[in-house]
């Protein structure tokens, strides 16, 4: 049974266009479904404005839907009064992209750590440090790290302190929203194995959004790739990377930076690939159809008169793209 579940999720936003203007809608989620099971990582990735952070804010129920529905551990949460609501976000967390800003500064670390235990639990004091300092050992940091504040750590400790939060509540999904992407590279793969290793140990799923391809192949499972607010393509990582099958998935790729020489057909067929260009339309006025088609180097006169369903590509029902060109462009 899937742990979290999505069918047709969208958001809507209203917003002011000027005095005496009526207000315009921002579509920043259209139709978005997927499932994840336990000890799974789903990777969400797209350019900045794409939805990912909407979407995030939708998992962790800090706002409701506009539409579609949205399951929790087979729960509705889309559709959930305030009580519902209210219990069962323990069992989604959240890791966001600078530790130092999602720690208060003027709390010590054992303290950030006891907090989710004080609100959402009857524990004892004792318990509740006895359980703040095992969580800290599992995510490798000392037992005299307890009574410090975030300023006296790392980035990368920091990174490992805020993980270490998300965990208390042995919660069934982390939404980790670009949880390397402020740490310098060799710390980068630290947390990365951190995330991995505790998930096989705990069972958690994972709901990664990153800009950096890199780290998407290593850490996910299944790659859900957006644009202004649609998913363009959505497959298991392997087959994403050695076949994508959208156009705007071949651009990211290519676009990726590369180091080092490389080998394999599938990376020199990614590094052929036509790289992404122009820029990104507004949210408020969407192009028609197909909302890529407009930076498409393969669009036609057809792609602006719907928009296209994802559909199953050669590569199985587990790989789907949202493109009518998918038999004609290869």
């Amino acid at each position: 049974m899937p742990v979290l579940e999505a069918e047709g999720l969208t958001k809507h936003y209203a917003v002011s266009t000027g005095f005496l203007e009526p207000h315009a809608t921002v579509r920043a989620l259209e139709a978005v479904s997927f499932s994840l099971a336990a000890r799974r990582t789903l990777a969400v990735v797209g350019e900045s404005g794409c939805g990912k952070s909407t979407l995030a804010r939708q998992i962790t129920m800090l706002e409701t839907p506009t539409a579609g529905l949205l399951r929790l551990a087979g729960n509705d949460v889309a559709n959930a009064d305030d009580a519902s609501r209210k219990a069962l976000r323990r069992t989604v967390q959240m890791v966001f992209q600078n530790p130092f800003a999602s720690l208060n500064p003027r709390k010590k670390i054992g303290q950030a750590l006891e907090e989710p235990l004080v609100i959402n639990t009857g524990l004892a004091p004792a318990e509740r440090e006895a359980r703040a300092r095992a969580m800290m050992a599992r995510v490798g940091l000392r037992t005299e790290h307890y009574a410090r504040y975030p300023h006296m750590f790392s980035g990368g400790q920091r990174q490992r302190v805020a993980i270490a939060r998300a965990l208390m509540l042995e919660p069934k999904v982390v939404v980790a929203d670009e949880p390397v992407s402020a740490l310098d590279v060799s710390i980068q793969a630290q947390v990365l194995n951190l995330l991995m290793d505790l998930q096989e140990e705990t069972g958690v799923a994972y709901v990664f959004i990153s800009h950096n391809l890199a780290v998407v192949e290593l850490i996910a499972d299944e790659v859900l790739v957006m644009y202004l607010g649609r998913v363009m393509e959505r497959a298991p990582k392997r087959a994403l990377f050695d076949a994508p099958r959208h156009p705007y998935t071949r651009a990211l790729l290519a676009s990726t930076p590369k180091v080092g020489a490389i080998h394999g057909e599938a990376a020199l067929a990614r590094a052929a690939r036509t790289a992404l260009s122009g820029e990104l339309p507004s949210p408020l006025a969407p192009p028609s159809g197909c909302v890529f088609r407009t930076r498409c180097p393969h669009a036609i006169a057809r792609c602006a008169e719907a928009v296209p369903p994802l559909v199953a590509t050669d590569g199985g029902d587990a790989h789907e793209a949202a493109c009518i060109r998918l038999g004609e462009i290869g």
